[in-house]
């Protein structure tokens, strides 16, 4: 014989079943919340001792065995040397603030939860560092402590355009003169700023002798600047650009139409916001040596519609800007001390 259990029973049994699920559970998820509590806590109490420049404060954070591995591969072990070096970084980087962005804590049973973030150091006004971290934390003695920070950096890599920046000073209209050859230069940004352009004529008296177009850009297969050049002839050339404290130097090779092959060194350094010098050596096309040379090229005068632009006298433009002649070199020095046949190719 069957015996009927009313639903009405069995809906209760379920109900009393869960909530005694339910309340065997509860303490478990509060005390995550309260073991993720901690551990936060304790970063607060970094980000304060930190800023606060207090290396003591800072070591009774890490556990006896602590150890630190930076961004750059450096290890300290033990607390004698993590308070070496926070007295250092101290010393050396007076004034610098850490912020933090704690992404995630993730307890591995109830001493030990792992911490995954970044760390902001700068000043006041201005981030100078950013660096991911991830932290081990072990309880111990009922208190939480740091046990390993490994630190990557995280600082975004340079844009094209930032690979470019220490050469824009280039852009804009420059000339170079000499009894016999006036070569007159341009360099302006192409769209988006990812390659500067440069544009190169030469004329011997009223005859252009050479047109050259030229894009500077950042080969990412070698970590270099690197240049192309196009003659009108068909010649071409193509340079790699290496920075120096006083400038750069670009080894270039080029081929002319015929096929022969030609090499330099040209040296560029920017004087003053005016002028910039060029020396080339080592140049060999073919067979044959050419003789170093060395000349200083000197930014172009205003046009005279360009100054008109920019004259102003009160009540209206200044008239007198639309007729003035072009002003002549800043300095002697803008000639050049020894002219090559052509301009050089980089």
């Amino acid at each position: 014989m069957k015996t009927c259990v009313p639903r009405s029973l069995l809906a209760g049994l379920m109900l009393a079943l869960t909530s005694v699920g339910f309340a065997d559970r509860a303490p478990a998820a509060e005390s995550e919340d309260a073991l993720i509590d901690a551990v936060a806590a304790v970063e607060e109490a970094f980000t304060k001792a930190f800023n606060a420049a207090q290396p003591e404060a800072l070591l009774e954070l890490f556990a006896p065995e602590a150890e630190l591995i930076t961004e750059v591969g450096n290890l300290y072990r033990g607390r004698e040397e993590l308070k070496s070096a926070f007295t250092r970084f101290f010393e050396e980087f007076p004034g610098t603030k850490v912020g933090l962005d704690i992404e995630s804590i993730r307890p591995l049973g109830a001493n030990l939860a792992i911490e995954e973030g970044t760390r902001f150091l700068g000043t006041e006004d201005e981030i100078l560092a950013r660096v991911r971290y991830v932290a081990i934390l072990t309880k111990q003695d009922d208190k939480w402590l740091l046990s390993s920070i490994r630190e990557f950096d995280d600082t975004p890599a340079p844009t094209v355009t930032g690979r470019l920046e220490p050469l824009a000073w280039m852009v804009g209209d420059w000339v170079s003169e000499s009894p016999e050859l006036t070569v007159k230069i341009e360099y302006r940004w192409a769209d988006e700023e990812s390659f500067l352009i440069g544009k190169f004529v030469a004329t011997a008296g009223d005859e252009v002798v050479m047109k050259s177009e030229q894009r500077i850009g950042w080969d990412a297969t070698t970590n270099k600047v690197r240049s192309w050049m196009f003659d009108a002839d068909g010649g071409f050339a193509q340079g790699y650009w290496t920075p120096l404290e006083e400038g750069w130097v670009i080894k270039s090779q080029a081929t002319s139409p015929d096929g022969t092959i030609g090499f330099a060194t040209v040296t560029i350094s920017e004087v003053d916001e005016n002028h910039f010098r060029m020396v080339g050596s080592d140049r060999i096309v073919g067979d044959d040596r050419l003789e170093d040379f060395e000349l200083v090229v000197t930014k172009a005068p205003p046009t005279p519609a360009e100054r008109a632009q920019t004259s102003f006298v009160p009540g209206g433009v200044d008239s007198k800007a639309t007729t003035a002649a072009p002003a002549a070199p800043a300095s002697p020095t803008a000639q050049p001390v020894s002219t090559p046949a052509s301009p050089p190719k980089q």
